[in-house]
């Protein structure tokens, strides 16, 4: 028997006909605390919204919060915190998974037990693989290369991890509107920041220090490491979730330079604008 090719097995999966009936999880499957929440997040049903403004760092995530009309939930585990609220009359949470694809899938994989359907917008921060992005512009991913082994263990290696259209679009809508520098193209998702990005640094081998080079020239935009997570888990689960994001740049790697702490909060504040606004976007489309 031949194996099911990629777009085969997100077909049968996603497609029309009969779904499966979900079995259900065993406790040591699918851990909750003493309050009966999800373990990790610490969420649980209605502790959710149906769109999550998604992001690595529990900074950023207070600084999206404050800017919400209002925050009825508070939650925090670990490296895990979410707010849930509202914007503009809009059902929103405020998720910080931490780094790496491996919390990232922890994070989607609870919160699609606490609400669905759900939309997962990543707002986060990138190097940049090409000459012409400069530090504190914004990158849209339109697919995430899955140079990480999280997303192996749920899709072929062949699978694409695409944008949502919608999610894709809106996202583009929005750093235009408001006339923020930003690039739309492919993403390298990375399991490690240093040797697994090509950088060489004091003490530890990096294998491939050609790396960067290598990316640059295969059109590849910038290094990251969470977006493949999201795009992969989207288009594999038989829940109704989609996803995308955009990074804000804050080093360019031909370049070898940094963003000053200034520029850092500048493109931070286009980076959570964008995310806000391309919510505004999907909300009316959605019709809520």
């Amino acid at each position: 028997m031949t194996a099911a090719r990629p777009e085969a097995l997100v077909a049968r999966l996603k497609g029309g006909g009969r779904r499966p009936r979900p079995l259900a999880p065993s406790p040591a499957t699918l851990p909750k605390n003493a309050q009966g929440r999800f373990y990790h997040l610490n969420c649980g049903p209605g502790d959710l919204a149906p769109y999550i403004l998604t992001c690595g760092h529990p900074e950023r995530a207070k600084k999206i919060a404050r800017l919400l009309d209002r925050v009825q939930i508070k939650r925090r585990h670990r490296e895990f915190l979410t707010f849930t609220g509202a914007y503009r009359n809009i059902p929103v949470s405020v998720m910080a998974t931490g780094i790496g694809t491996g919390a990232t899938a922890i994070a989607v994989i609870e919160a699609c037990q606490c609400v669905s359907p759900v939309t997962f917008i990543r707002l986060g921060s990138t190097g940049a693989l090409q000459d012409y992005i400069a530090l504190g512009d914004l990158v849209i991913t339109t697919e995430a290369l899955r140079d990480e082994n999280t997303t192996h263990y749920y899709a072929p290696a062949d699978l694409k991890a695409l944008a949502h259209p919608q999610v894709l679009t809106a996202l583009i809508k929005a750093a235009a509107t408001l006339g923020f520098p930003h690039h739309v193209g492919l993403t390298c998702t990375t399991a490690d920041f240093y040797a697994g990005q090509g950088r060489v640094v004091p003490g530890f081998p990096t294998l491939d220090p050609g790396k960067v080079a290598r990316l640059s020239r295969a059109g590849v935009l910038n290094f990251e490491m969470e977006m493949s997570a999201y795009l992969t888990l989207a288009a594999v689960s038989t829940y109704n979730l989609r996803a995308g994001g955009i990074c804000a740049v804050f080093n360019n790697r031909l370049h070898d330079n940094l963003a000053s702490p200034k520029l850092m909060r500048l493109a931070e504040e286009r980076l959570i604008q964008t995310g806000l606004l391309t919510l505004e976007i999907l909300a009316a489309e959605d019709g809520m």
